[in-house]
């Protein structure tokens, strides 16, 4: 056997280095939840064997039982390793942080790294979301709000699928039946899903160049997850380029970019969300890309690689959302939704990037332009007496009347503050009016001053 020390592996020369042992636990637990521990072993993975019996194992079961918090209970087996005897260790737990003599690590490549107080807050505020699932909390929607005609629709097409094997009867009885009903509530899974209406949204755009600065169309819808994804994919057909092959009497429409592809990272974007925070999905357009993102950064300690690789099994943000589209084949596997986007656009010979950004995680796809001329950029009228930003300020929000401060300090790439102030100086001069309330209202936007 060839060991050697890694991120959930840890070796021990003897337990005369059970408290080390016991940190290098805790630090595995937090960052695996589960790895194994050798005693008899060098770091460089010598075997040179370890005194064993009864009296060993029970004083290493008793000293993890006391002294790592939450308690855990390993299996602890002799086995022979490279003809000596040695002690092996398993462990598991999901519940971290777990706490060696008080203190919280975790592990980096082989080494234990003490956790800092901001740390912790994050692992904790992590682990109650992860118990307050969002997709499985009641939702304040009621069973009349569910669009039937679309549950309809989900049905015969999860059958066509072979995903399902029931047919439907009545909106409670199918809501039921997929797990979308609990104490006779409507969860917020089933909000999303198949309400008409919901707090869900998508904001589209194209831009002008490869930054923010300019628009040159922008939408905001809102709706269930299924709407959004088919308004999503037609923005995209209808914005970006396609070329034509002639095949004697056929005529072939190609994207520049694979709808397959598009299509992928559009479902995932609403199923891998985070629900909590309150932004928009996007779909950019850029000059010389695309951009597909949400709000929810990548788990945590992976990279995109551990899924194209095939490395790693999904980690559901929201399984009940998931669930749902798996069994009408919007998504397959769990997990294996990069690795589809990646092999599409290697066939198709598109550059594909994948990037955990500090508002969320996005997909973006670079255009490829093949004998295409890009659409001239239309300059942006100036207000005469009014500043650059407060020109653009007055252009996105003549574009796009429903657009949020939040999502305009966004665009920008400006501060919210900034925004706040200059939508101040343009309602001084009388060229904004703000129509209904902060989250259902618009902008009144006058042309001239």
């Amino acid at each position: 056997m060839n060991l050697k020390e890694s991120e959930a592996v840890e070796l021990k020369k003897s337990t005369s280095e059970l408290k080390e042992a016991i940190v290098s636990i805790v630090a595995i637990l937090n960052k695996h939840s589960r790895g194994e521990l050798y005693f008899g072993i060098k770091n460089d993975g010598v075997a040179v064997g370890q005194s064993v019996s009864e009296k060993t194992i029970r004083e290493i079961s008793q000293s993890v039982s006391e002294n790592i918090e939450p308690k855990i209970y390993p299996k602890i087996k002799e086995e022979e390793i490279s003809g000596k005897d040695c002690i092996v260790v398993n462990f598991e737990g999901t519940d971290a942080p777990y706490f060696a003599f008080g203190r919280a690590y975790m592990r980096v490549g082989d080494e234990n790294r003490q956790l800092s107080a901001k740390e912790l807050e994050k692992i904790f505020l992590r682990k109650n979301r992860e118990r307050l699932k969002w997709d499985s909390l009641p939702s304040e929607y009621k069973l009349k709000d569910i669009n039937e005609n679309l549950l309809r629709q989900y049905i015969e097409k999860a059958n066509i699928a072979g995903r399902i094997s029931f047919s439907f009867d009545n909106k409670e009885s199918i809501l039921k039946k997929l797990g979308l009903i609990r104490d006779k509530k409507l969860l917020k899974a089933a909000e999303v899903l198949f309400c008409n209406k919901s707090s869900l949204k998508v904001q589209l755009a194209v831009f002008a160049g490869n930054d923010k600065l300019t628009f040159l169309d922008i939408q905001m819808y809102e709706g269930n997850i299924f709407d959004l994804i088919e308004k999503s994919e037609q923005y995209l057909k209808e914005k970006m380029n396609w070329r034509a092959e002639i095949s004697g009497l056929q005529r072939k429409e190609i994207p520049e970019i694979p709808m397959k592809a598009l299509r992928e990272a559009i479902i995932n974007s609403f199923c891998h969300r985070d629900y909590y925070a309150p932004e928009s999905n996007y779909v950019a357009v850029f000059k010389n890309r695309i951009d597909i993102s949400n709000p929810g950064r990548f788990p945590e300690g992976l990279e995109p690689q551990d899924f194209i690789s095939g490395k790693h099994e999904s980690v559901l943000r929201n399984p009940l959302i998931a669930e749902v589209l798996y069994k009408s084949k919007e998504i397959e596997h769990w997990g294996s939704g990069l690795k589809r986007i990646c092999d599409e656009c290697k066939v198709n010979k598109v550059k594909v990037e994948f990037e955990s950004r500090k508002s969320g995680f996005a997909v973006t796809f670079y255009r490829p332009f093949v004998g295409i001329t890009p659409p001239p950029t239309p300059p942006v009228p100036p207000l005469v007496g009014a500043t650059e930003l407060e020109t653009k300020i007055h252009s996105a929000l003549a574009t796009n009347p429903r657009m949020s401060r939040t999502e305009l300090a966004d665009n920008l790439g400006i501060k919210l503050d900034t925004v706040k102030e200059y939508i101040k100086r343009l309602k001084n001069k009388k060229l904004l009016k703000r129509i209904g309330t902060t989250s259902k209202g618009h902008w009144e936007v006058k042309k001239t001053l």
